[in-house]
Formats: C-alpha cells, structure tokens, sequence
C-alpha cells in the first residue's frame, strides 16, 4: 500500500471518530511529531550571517523599510 492509499484510509478512518478525546490525543501527537521535524531541520546561523542580519535591519531602519507597532497590530487584525 502506497503512502497516499495510507493517508486516505487514516482520513476515512478520522472522519469515523466521534470521541473529542481521541481527536485531541491525534492533534497534540501530530504536532509534536511536526515540530520535532522542524526543530531537526534547524541550523545554527553563523556570526558573520548573524551581524549581516543586523546590519542590514539597521540599513533598514534608517531608510524608513519599517513598520510601527500598531500598524503593524492593525494590519494583522485585518488578516481575521
């Protein structure tokens, strides 16, 4: 059975569960696996790219490329 075959019978399978208590152990487990892929995936930023980053927010901030607090809580309240 191929990996998109599994995926469709676990979906059938989900959409069959009633029990709150189920759906939540499956939510918190498939999140947990999710990060811990994402963390794996992580990479430590050098030094040199580290204060290239802060130069150029520093370039940024003196040619206006920036965002004010409440604009910015504005906007993300448009997103909603």
């Amino acid at each position: 059975m191929n990996l998109q075959t599994r995926k469709l019978n676990f979906i059938e399978e989900l959409l069959r569960v009633t029990d709150e208590k189920i759906i939540s152990k499956l939510e918190g487990y498939l999140k947990e696996e999710k990060k811990k892929i994402y963390e794996k995936e992580l990479k430590p930023m050098s030094h040199k790219d580290f204060y290239e980053m802060i130069d150029q927010s520093l370039k940024d901030s003196k040619e206006g490329r920036v965002i004010s607090n409440s604009d910015l809580k504005k906007k993300i309240k448009s997103w909603k």
